[in-house]
C-alpha cells in the first residue's frame, strides 16, 4: 500500500452510527438474507416456508419501531441525512403492516400460480426496504438511494406474470415511466444542489429559503417533484397506473396502490416541509393544479370503468388528489396539513387493502374481473360483500366507515388556510367525493340488488390467509373510522423542526 492510501486509511473516521435507530432496517436486511438463504439451501423444497418466514419477517420491525416510540427521543445521524422521529417511525410501521398483509394476499395466489416463490418475497421484502429508509431520508441522495431501492424490485414485481401479454405490458410501462420520472427528478435534484451546495434537506431549506424568486430554485423544486409527482399517480403523470395495476399480479397492484403511494407522500412531505417550507409561492400553486386535475380527472374516467382494478386505478388517482389537495395549503397551515395526510394514509391503506383483498377472493370464483361479476354477490358469499360494501362506503367519505374522517381530515385543513387556493379546493373535494360515490354505489348495486350473472352460487371458499386479510382490514376500518380520535393521536406528528 502506497503512502497516499495509507493516509487515507488512517484518516477515514467512521461516523457514530446509533444502532437502535437503524434496527428497523437491520432486521428487515436480516429477514431478506434469510430469505435468500432459504432458497439456495432448500430450492423447491422451501417454498412452502417463504410466505410464512416473509410474514414473520416483516412483524419482526415492529418490536424496535416499538422500543424507539417508548423512548421518545428524535435521533439523528449523519449530520442530518438521517433522521428518526415519530413521522418516520409512523410511516415505517404503516410500510410494515401494508407489506404483511399483502403478503396474506399473496400466500394462496403465488402458491398456486407457476411461479418461484423464494425470488417474489425476496424482491418484496427489498422494495420494503426501500420504504422504510424513506421514511428516514433527509438528505437527497438517500432519498434517491431509497426511491431506486423500492423501485427496481417493483418493476419486476409489476412484470411478475411473464407468460402474460398484459404482465409484460405492465412491467415494461411502468419501468420507462419510472425511469424517466427519475431523469426529471435527478435533474432538479441537481440545480438543488447547484444553490445550496449540500444535499441535506435542511441545509437545502436554508439556502432556498433566503433567495428570491431565483429561475433555477423555481425549476429545481418543480422538477424534483415531479419525479414524486409520478410515484403517486398524479394527473399527468398517471397514465402507467390503469395499464400496471391491470396487467400486474393483484397482490402486487395492492402493493403499489397503498405502499408504493404512500413512499411516494413521504417523500413529497419530506421535500415540502425540510427542504422546500420557505417555496410555497412555488409548490402550492403546483401542487393546487396537480390536486384539481388528479381528482377531477380520476374520478372522471372511473365512471367509466367496467373492469374493477381499472376502476380502483383511477380511484387510486382520484385518492391522491384528495392529499395533494392538503399539500397545496401547508404553507398556510403548516404541521396541519401533514397530520391530515398521515390520517389519511393510515385509512387508505386500510380500506384499499381490503378491497382488493375480496377482488382477490371473488376472482378465485368468476375469474374476471369485471364489474358485473360481482352481481349478486350477497347471495352466495355476503360476508365478502358486506365486507366489500364497507370498503367502498369508506373510500366514498360515508360515516361510519374510516373514509370519512380522512376526507374531513383533508376538507378542514384547505378551509383552514383561509385563501382563494384553499378555498376553491375544498369545494372540488366536495364535489369529486360526490361523484366517487356514483361508481362506487354502482359496485354495491352490483352486489346487492343484482341477479347472478350465470345463476351460479356455489359459495367461494377463502383461505385462511385471505380471510385473514379481509378481517383485519375490515376491523381496522370500521373501529378506526368509530374511533377517529385514536388515529388523531397516533398522526399527531410533526416536520417542521427537522427543517429548523
Amino acid at each position: 500500500m502506497d503512502t497516499s492510501a495509507l493516509l487515507t486509511v488512517l484518516a477515514f473516521e467512521r461516523p457514530p452510527i446509533d444502532w437502535h435507530a437503524v434496527a428497523p432496517e437491520l432486521t428487515l436486511l436480516a429477514v431478506g438474507a434469510l430469505l435468500t438463504i432459504l432458497d439456495v439451501v432448500l430450492l423447491e423444497r422451501g417454498r412452502k416456508f417463504m410466505a410464512a418466514a416473509a410474514g414473520l419477517g416483516l412483524l419482526l420491525p415492529l418490536i424496535p419501531i416499538l422500543t424507539l416510540a417508548v423512548d421518545g427521543t428524535n435521533r439523528s445521524m449523519f449530520g442530518g441525512a438521517f433522521v428518526v422521529d415519530e413521522f418516520a417511525l409512523l410511516m415505517k410501521a404503516l410500510f410494515l403492516v401494508s407489506g404483511y398483509i399483502v403478503v396474506l394476499l399473496s400466500t394462496n395466489y403465488i402458491a398456486e400460480g407457476d411461479f418461484w416463490e423464494s425470488e417474489y418475497y425476496g424482491l418484496l421484502i427489498s422494495s420494503l426496504m426501500g420504504m422504510v429508509l424513506m421514511a428516514s431520508a433527509r438528505d437527497l441522495v438517500t432519498i434517491f438511494v431509497a426511491l431506486e431501492l423500492l423501485s427496481i424490485p417493483a418493476y419486476l414485481l409489476a412484470g411478475w406474470r411473464k407468460r402474460s401479454l398484459e404482465g409484460n405490458e405492465a412491467g415494461m410501462k411502468y419501468f420507462l415511466m419510472g425511469v424517466f420520472a427519475s431523469a426529471i427528478m435527478l435533474y432538479g435534484m441537481s440545480l438543488l444542489y447547484g444553490v445550496a451546495g449540500d444535499t441535506r434537506l435542511a441545509e437545502i431549506g436554508e439556502a432556498v429559503g433566503r433567495g428570491d424568486s431565483l429561475p433555477i430554485v423555481t425549476l429545481g423544486v418543480v422538477f424534483t417533484l415531479i419525479g414524486f409527482a409520478f410515484k403517486v399517480s398524479a394527473v399527468p403523470f398517471h397514465t402507467w397506473a390503469p395499464d400496471t395495476y391491470q396487467g400486474a399480479p393483484t397482490p402486487i397492484t395492492a402493493f403499489l396502490a397503498v405502499a408504493s403511494k404512500t413512499a411516494g407522500f413521504v417523500a413529497l412531505l419530506q421535500l415540502v416541509y425540510v427542504g422546500f417550507y420557505g417555496r410555497d409561492d412555488v409548490y402550492g400553486p403546483m401542487f393546487w393544479v396537480l390536486a384539481l386535475l388528479t381528482m377531477t380527472v380520476g374520478n372522471l374516467i372511473a365512471l367509466r370503468q367496467t373492469n374493477i382494478v381499472r376502476l380502483f386505478a383511477y380511484s387510486g388517482v382520484a385518492q391522491a388528489g384528495y392529499m395533494l389537495a392538503a399539500l397545496a395549503v401547508a404553507g398556510e397551515v403548516g404541521d396541519t396539513a401533514l397530520q391530515a395526510i398521515s390520517t389519511y394514509l393510515v385509512f387508505y391503506a386500510a380500506m384499499n387493502l381490503g378491497a382488493f383483498a375480496v377482488i382477490i377472493a371473488v376472482a378465485r370464483k368468476t375469474r374476471s374481473g369485471h364489474t358485473q361479476s360481482y352481481g349478486g354477490l350477497f347471495e352466495y358469499a355476503p360476508g365478502l360483500a358486506v365486507s366489500m360494501g364497507v370498503f367502498l362506503f369508506s373510500l366514498a367519505g360515508i360515516p361510519p366507515f374510516g373514509g370519512w374522517y380522512a376526507k374531513l381530515a383533508v376538507f378542514k385543513v384547505t378551509v383552514e388556510a383561509d385563501t382563494w387556493i384553499g378555498y376553491s379546493l375544498a369545494i372540488a373535494v366536495a364535489v369529486n367525493s360526490v361523484i366517487a360515490l356514483y361508481y362506487y354505489a354502482n359496485i354495491a348495486r352490483q352486489m346487492f340488488m343484482n341477479p347472478v350473472p350465470d345463476g351460479d352460487t356455489t359459495p367461494i371458499k377463502v383461505p385462511f390467509s385471505l380471510a385473514a386479510a379481509v378481517a383485519i382490514t375490515v376491523i381496522a376500518t370500521v373501529g378506526l373510522g368509530v374511533l377517529p380520535n385514536l388515529v388523531a393521536e397516533i398522526t399527531e406528528v410533526s416536520l417542521l423542526a427537522a427543517g429548523g
